[in-house]
């Protein structure tokens, strides 16, 4: 079977839904991050991916999670490749959720998530609810209740982030050159002026900075300009403008790294999260 992807957006909550397959001994994803948090559920095969620092093998009816930010990669280490089914949960949406879901507790920001892998029935039962009441657009009191249902199970698996003393909350190189970039990921920075902004040399900001998140500064970069991608995409901008918009050389440019992170090209990727939205 050959690779193929199906995505849809919920209109109401700005939920994306992905059901893909993977074939075998093939690799499926670069290393990437999404500002969004990622509930999924392996349907088929052996799902291998790479996240906080260790590798994870997803088989049938394990959950995985992941927050904003955390890095991941994908790959089919078996024969028969791997299926599985994913949404793509908005801190917003989240947040309004959550509040509503514990009027009496304060999460005081957004939550965090323990294990990145579960074997947990009922999560995966609430996650395959979830999923399917989105992804087949059903009636707007079932696609409710399939995330209520959601988001009952989810909250175990869910932390509070610790409070930092004022102390530690001051911006390190790292932290100042991310703000940096996220103000400014439409420019052409270097690293010089990078470094500059930050009160260092590059040298030093490229170790910390990827200490820190990951990836060295111009590869974070990348990947923040291929989720604001996405988001114009989603409202609607044509691929070229939104290259031209983002920096990248031409709408060529930006659609190969799109598809090296997300198994889909720009175009395609629009046409469902567009076209699902105006059902």
């Amino acid at each position: 079977m050959s690779n193929w992807i199906n995505l849809t957006r919920d209109p109401e909550t700005d939920i994306e839904t992905l059901h893909a397959h993977f074939a075998g001994h093939a690799h499926a994803y670069d290393p990437h991050w999404h500002d969004s948090y990622l509930i999924g559920i392996t349907e088929q095969g052996v799902q291998r991916f790479n996240s906080r620092r260790a590798r994870y093998d997803s088989t049938p009816g394990k959950v995985f999670m992941l927050e904003p930010g955390d890095i991941h990669d994908g790959d089919a280490p078996s024969p028969d490749g791997f299926t599985y089914r994913m949404l793509y949960l908005q801190p917003a949406w989240l947040d309004r959720a959550l509040g509503e879901l514990h009027t009496d507790t304060a999460w005081g920001g957004l939550p965090g998530i323990g294990r990145v892998l579960n074997d947990d029935p009922a999560l995966a039962r609430a996650t395959l609810f979830a999923f399917n009441a989105l992804h087949q657009q059903d009636v707007r009191m079932v696609r409710e209740a399939a995330l209520d249902t959601l988001l009952e199970r989810l909250a175990a698996h869910l932390h509070r982030r610790p409070q930092q003393p004022a102390t530690l909350r001051a911006p390190s190189i790292a932290r100042q050159a991310r703000d940096y970039l996220v103000a400014y990921h439409e420019h052409d920075i270097s690293l010089h002026t990078l470094a500059q902004a930050c009160g260092t040399d590059r040298f030093r900001l490229t170790r910390e900075f990827k200490a820190a998140y990951g990836l060295a500064p111009h590869a974070w970069l990348i990947q923040l300009r291929l989720n604001r991608s996405r988001q114009l995409l989603a409202a609607g901008v044509q691929p070229v403008d939104v290259a031209g918009r983002l920096g990248f050389a031409d709408q060529s440019h930006l659609g190969r790294w799109f598809l090296r992170a997300y198994g889909i090209t720009p175009g395609a990727y629009q046409q469902r999260a567009v076209g699902t939205a105006r059902r």
